[in-house]
């Protein structure tokens, strides 16, 4: 089985260790992934993790000993006992956003808003929910196995509602 055909998982970490974290999982051969925005303060930037004390990485979830004997890894996030792969389409959609540098923050899940595609620009084909925040438009990307999501800024008229009229037609839900 090579790389891209593993499932991704969610591994439950030491907070403030994800870095390193992702860092020692690469040196092992892993394939990896820890979203970062950029927090501004008055004094500096600093790139933290999207989702504290989770890091996505790609294995064979019948092989998890090297993965859980990395310094730091608490466990692979599961249901009911059972490891639960993330869907490749929400890993996917969230390494859209980082590779084009879109603006992005953490987000609350939301169970309000308009549901979208994203019709053109970078992140199009990605699925999530709008919402309108100090006169810009964001879509919201879940990851449903942790309940967490990430606000994306976009263009207003890149947006599709589900049933194919454009967003900037539709009330859209206000934070």
């Amino acid at each position: 089985m090579t790389t891209e055909t593993l499932p991704w998982f969610v591994l439950y970490v030491k907070p403030r260790h994800e870095k390193n974290i992702a860092s020692i999982l690469q040196g092992k051969g892993f394939e990896q992934f820890l979203p970062l925005f950029e927090r501004r303060s008055m004094s500096r930037i600093s790139k933290l993790p999207l989702f504290p004390g989770y890091v996505f990485c790609r294995f064979d979830p019948g092989n998890r000993l090297p993965i859980l004997t990395v310094p730091g890894v608490f466990s692979i996030v599961t249901n009911g006992g059972k490891a639960v792969p993330v869907a490749d389409a929400e890993v996917d959609a969230l390494q859209r956003v980082v590779r084009n540098g879109l603006p992005r923050e953490p987000w609350p899940t939301l169970t309000e808003g308009t549901s979208v595609v994203v019709a053109r620009g970078p992140l199009q084909g990605v699925e999530g929910l709008v919402v309108s925040t100090k006169n810009c438009t964001r879509v919201i990307i879940s990851v449903g196995l942790l309940q967490r999501a990430v606000a994306v800024e976009v263009e207003r008229e890149w947006l599709d509602t589900s049933d194919g009229t454009m967003a900037h037609r539709k009330a859209v839900a206000r934070v």
